[in-house]
């Protein structure tokens, strides 16, 4: 396998060093971009109108679609039928990331006989630090052509940009024919009247925020940037301000901010090849700790483990292991045993062909700031991991027998109801998605309740009279809630309550809009909280 790397095709973020929001010393970057590279990599030439999908839920989507097709009317994001409705002869293609990621080493390569810092932000798009390069070859503008010609002779087209910071280097590679120099300093108005859609693969959860700026009336960077920081992300949270930042012209981090990360890869050969998955097992543990030896010594954490086993026939079975740094040797010796009983199901003990070397990739890094010791006790705590070693080990045996997602723990993330604050998060994987803390118009009031159901059920509140209660559109209850009607039938007075708390979510989208409001009531035996939905009611949570 051509090394995966911090830097390399899959390694799109390093450690977490931050660009100083102001004062210090400017980064200039270079940033090489390859157009339409997933049609590149599928053999799709510009001439013919051609698009490369990717699925998006039960549908396909546009990725990329060729000068051709966009001239037909194609663009991204549209939906398959409606990009062959406009455009009936496109060829069209499933995206292959590997694919990608395969033909783009031959132009990070072409880079990296320039320079040796090459980080791969995505297949297509590479990035490198351009100040000193711009003096050993005489110049940013000697370093831009010196660049693009070195990547014309790797037999591919591209444009070079350079700038104050990653995202507007990019966006000067793409414009200007051949790419362009932005002066230093010059990023806030090389980036004023470029439109928010530019924003769209560097902002997580950007269509979302794109739609609401509109119809607040944002519509170019220079007029996101020209908004107070502070309400942006009052109003917005993290996404705006990440969006805030870089229509501003600051990044979030530097690019390749450490040299020696490719040095972290261990490797342990074995000659004669290993015929057995335990001693790969057992080898593998002993070369976990030389692996956490190395990122200690650099002051790093890995994120994103990757685990490559080279047969002695030529096979080779790669696999990246997502998780938060914690995971101890034990725990990488057993994630190469599934890994090998993956590639031989039939008999999970033999190896096939024979094991020649084993390595371990630290593909993902970030700086280690340390972690608060957990309420587990301080035996075998490790100064990475929050659990003891003979904890980590009990849960990794629990996911080998039940299932990866069948051990979970809780992750707090902002939200409304107390069952949207709680996501649960196989136990060793990073979050999938999360929300913003705040602030969160409608939220239940603290104290939160003890027990939320999984799934709400349907209860029945009621007056004195006997009527089912129900709640005008100025949140003002048809009667004082006397009765409350449980799932099982069960009649529990209703000594108190207060509320309701209005929410309406999502109004920008039609399909996932939702009006409701919560209430709680205090019977003899409990506080309950109440949700009306639909003309509704149901129990979503209980005070014990």
């Amino acid at each position: 396998m051509t090394a995966a790397r911090p830097g390399g095709p899959e390694g799109r973020a390093t450690t977490g060093a931050a660009v100083p929001a102001g004062g210090g010393r400017v980064r200039r970057v270079a940033v090489v971009w390859c157009a339409d590279w997933p049609l590149v990599a599928v053999g799709i030439e510009a001439a013919v109108p051609g698009a490369v999908l990717e699925k998006h839920g039960s549908s396909e989507k546009v990725a990329a679609c060729t000068a051709a097709a966009r001239a037909a009317g194609v663009r991204r994001g549209q939906r398959r039928r409606d990009a062959q409705r406009l455009c009936p002869e496109l060829v069209v293609v499933e995206r292959d990331l590997d694919a990608e990621g395969r033909a783009f080493e031959g132009v990070a390569a072409a880079v990296a006989e320039l320079t040796p810092r090459v980080e791969v932000v995505r297949p297509g798009v590479c990035a490198i630090p351009a100040r000193g390069a711009a003096r050993f070859h005489g110049g940013e503008e000697a370093l831009r052509i010196t660049v693009q010609d070195a990547v014309v002779e790797a037999g591919h087209d591209c444009g070079v940009g350079i700038a104050d910071g990653l995202f507007t280097a990019e966006l000067a590679a793409r414009n200007g024919g051949g790419g362009l120099i932005v002066p230093e300093g010059g990023s806030v108005a090389f980036l004023d009247g470029f439109p928010l859609g530019v924003l769209a693969g560097a902002v997580p959860g950007w269509d979302v925020l794109a739609e609401v700026l509109v119809r607040l009336g944002v519509r170019t960077l220079g007029e996101l940037a020209r908004l107070p920081a502070g309400d942006v992300a009052g109003r917005f949270g993290a996404a705006g301000t990440l969006a805030h930042r870089l229509a501003g012209g600051v990044e979030p981090r530097d690019v390749a901010p450490h040299a020696g990360l490719p040095d972290l890869t261990v490797v342990r050969p074995f000659d004669p090849p290993a015929a057995r998955s335990d001693e790969v097992v057992f080898a593998a543990k002993a070369l976990a700790d030389r692996l956490h030896a190395g990122l200690a010594a650099e002051g790093l954490a890995c994120v994103r483990l990757g685990v490559e086993v080279e047969f002695a026939d030529g096979g080779v079975s790669e696999r990246l292991w997502r998780h938060e740094g914690l995971l101890s040797a034990q725990a990488v010796a057993e994630r190469v045993r599934w890994q090998l009983s993956g590639w031989r199901p039939a008999d999970a003990d033999a190896v096939w062909g024979g094991v020649s070397a084993l390595l371990l990739v630290p593909d993902q890094v970030v700086t280690d700031t340390g972690v608060q010791r957990a309420l587990w006790g301080r035996d075998g705590t490790g100064a990475r991991g929050e659990l003891p070693e003979r904890v980590a080990r009990a849960a990794d045996r629990v996911q080998a027998m039940l299932g990866h997602g069948a051990l979970t723990r809780p992750h707090l993330t902002g939200g409304r109801g107390p069952g949207e604050r709680v996501l649960r998060v196989p136990v060793g994987d990073l979050p999938l998605e999360t929300r913003p803390e705040g602030p969160w118009p409608g939220a239940l009031p603290t104290p939160a309740p003890s027990v939320v159901l999984p799934e709400a059920k349907p209860v029945e509140l009621r007056d004195a009279e006997g009527a089912l209660v129900r709640v005008t559109a100025r949140c003002v209850p048809s009667a004082p809630p006397a009765l409350l009607v449980m799932p099982d039938g069960a009649r529990h007075r209703v000594v108190s309550w207060t509320g309701p708390w209005p929410a309406h979510e999502r109004w920008w989208d039609p399909n996932a809009s939702r009006r409701l409001v919560r209430l709680q009531v205090l019977t003899p035996r409990a506080a309950h909280l109440l949700t009306l939905e639909h003309s509704t009611w149901t129990l979503e949570a209980t005070y014990d």
